[in-house]
């Protein structure tokens, strides 16, 4: 937890002023049952109202001061807390961002979101509450016991002894509900996964009809973490009623035998009024004690599952900052060599040995049944993962030596799953070329088969796009992440069966627009399971099980890989096949 309060560095003042400004405060609180000692036995025991005003308005001055004080800190509280609470979110959102594929998979987005979001802001909390009361309620207890001491030892000597008990009370509520925060946390985290499913696919669970089966598996979470809450709250509810039994049950001693001294004459009637009032600031100070315990014990499991985050270091590290020279066009565009990757290093091989080399202007089909390898081969391509074993360049150098920012400069990627953000048409294109004119973006629609439908929306590229572009078809997107693509005028095009929601005209014209507008040097990736989206590329490269069946023309292929016969025969009739 100390590690994250690292981040409070540039609030430092604050963190000083406010506990400084707290402290003042709780002097004066101190002070005011003197006062009101000095009032009963000099002012109205002697019957002197001009002494009893006197003292009033020092009272009403000290109060004023203190609440100056109090205010002052809960600004310099607000200050620190919430500039706090936006470092560390600022910090772990570009920590996210340079996390590769292989850690966002580990960590899962809902648990992220969730650590991002009510993790903060329960460390904000914590932050806030140090500030304004971590330093007041410990220095009003002792303060309030030294002060006690000092107007009769032997009484205090019985707060003395009730001490002990509220530590053994705190320590005990402590060591019970921190193991419970975390697992409070975590099943947190799957209630926000079952409710991340739900809303992103809704439309899936309902074309089967699984509304009743999900709102009892949304219930089965939601109760699972009740449960957990209520265990938490049991154990926290003791904290406050056994603190208050100990020093109440310290009250009605003090005044048992405070009454005794009284009688005794060794105790004045303002000095027992001010005895009771410095309990009453102990027994407000340690409720106060027994909320920040639980606060913190919330606040440490947070920073623990935040620590976690920040601790996690990418394994696909940028290759530094100076830029890789200008490739040798003599040279392959990409090259693999003897390359084995598999997403668990304890689980099969997504790819075995793998070794090719891909020509620079050579458009390339990729090839083989769902699992082969396909997506895994061009994802390596783009280093958001890195091989076990062996290495990939691009136009001849190591993708690993490349900063990452060139790498991905040169390569134009449309994934599988298109994905839109919020905008418009226009800024979802100027992802591809931050200041793409018009022209260049009418120019990339056109090839990506997309014109035919912008044309005819009365806003044209103006037109707003919906959250993830639920207001589009699934063609009408795959057309537009196709157009953020091609806009670049990459080295490297990458198309992961992107074209699987076109229908197989527009397949055709848009193969055909990006060899007639494409650059000589620019090479093409066509990953696809359909052989009608392959067949006319230059080679075509055929996975089966994480290994390559066979590489050449469709032609080739089908008189000598038998992969890819199969796939032929399963989509084509033979003769078709064989045309």
């Amino acid at each position: 937890m100390f590690r994250i309060f690292l981040f409070l560095k540039p609030y430092r003042k604050e963190a000083i002023l406010g506990p400084l400004f707290k402290l003042l405060e709780a002097v004066l609180e101190l002070l005011l049952p003197t006062i009101v000692v000095l009032m009963i036995n000099d002012g109205i025991a002697r019957h002197d109202s001009e002494y009893i005003l006197r003292m009033g308005g020092l009272m009403v001055l000290m109060a004023g001061l203190g609440f100056g004080c109090s205010l002052i800190c809960q600004y310099y509280a607000a200050r620190a807390s919430q500039g706090f609470g936006t470092t560390l979110r600022n910090t772990m959102f570009s920590h996210i961002s340079s996390l590769s594929y292989a850690e966002l998979d580990a960590i899962g987005a809902p648990s992220l979101i969730n650590r991002i979001t009510n993790d903060v802001n329960q460390l904000q909390l914590a932050v806030a509450m140090l500030i304004r009361l971590v330093i007041r309620a410990p220095f009003i207890c002792i303060g309030a016991i030294v002060m006690a001491m000092l107007l009769d030892f032997r009484l205090s000597l019985i707060l003395l002894a009730a001490t002990p008990v509220v530590g053994i009370i705190l320590y005990y509520i402590i060591s019970r509900t921190s193991p419970l925060y975390h697992k409070y946390q975590q099943k947190l985290d799957q209630l926000a996964l079952v409710l991340s499913e739900n809303l992103s696919g809704i439309r899936v669970i309902r074309a089967f009809a699984k509304s009743r089966a999900e709102r009892q598996r949304f219930n089965e979470a939601s109760e699972d973490l009740t449960g957990t809450a209520i265990r938490v709250g049991r154990i926290s509810a003791w904290l406050g009623p056994l603190t208050t039994l100990v020093i109440n049950a310290a009250i009605l001693t003090i005044l048992w035998v405070g009454g005794i001294h009284i009688d005794e004459g060794r105790l004045s009637q303002g000095e027992i009024i001010a005895f009771i009032n410095y309990i009453t600031q102990i027994l407000l100070a340690l409720i106060v004690v027994s909320n920040l315990v639980i606060i913190f014990t919330k606040a440490s499991s947070s920073a623990r599952r935040i620590n976690e985050v920040l601790a996690v270091s990418s394994s696909v590290m940028d290759g530094g900052k100076v830029s890789v020279r200008q490739p040798d066009k003599r040279l392959p565009a990409i090259v693999f060599d003897h390359v084995f990757f598999g997403y668990s290093s304890t689980g099969d091989l997504a790819l075995e040995d793998i070794s090719v080399e891909i020509r620079r202007g050579e458009t390339v089909g990729l090839i083989g049944s769902t699992g082969s390898g396909k997506s895994t081969f061009v994802n390596l391509i783009s280093r958001y993962y890195d091989p076990l074993q062996g290495n990939v360049k691009v136009d001849g150098v190591n993708v690993q030596d490349y900063p990452l920012r060139q790498l991905r400069e040169k390569i134009g990627i449309v994934p599988q799953q298109a994905q839109l953000f919020t905008g418009t048409i226009a800024d979802n294109i100027r992802w591809g070329k931050e200041k793409a004119t018009e022209e260049e973006m009418m120019r990339a629609v056109s090839i990506a088969q997309a014109e035919e439908f912008i044309t005819k929306l009365p806003e044209g590229l103006d037109t707003p796009v919906s959250r993830g572009g639920l207001s589009l078809s699934g063609g009408q997107k795959q057309r537009l992440t196709i157009a953020r693509a091609v806009v670049a005028k990459p080295q490297i095009l990458i198309l992961d069966d992107s074209a699987s929601a076109l229908d197989y005209a527009t397949d055709a014209a848009l193969r055909r627009a990006l060899k007639e507008n494409s650059s000589e040097d620019m090479t093409v990736l066509l990953v696809s399971q359909r052989v009608s989206t392959v067949r006319q590329a230059d080679r075509i490269i055929v996975f089966a099980e994480g290994q390559i069946a066979g590489i050449g023309t469709h032609q080739q292929l089908l008189d000598s890989c038998a992969p890819y016969q199969e796939i032929c025969l399963s989509q084509l009739a033979r003769e078709e096949a064989l045309q």
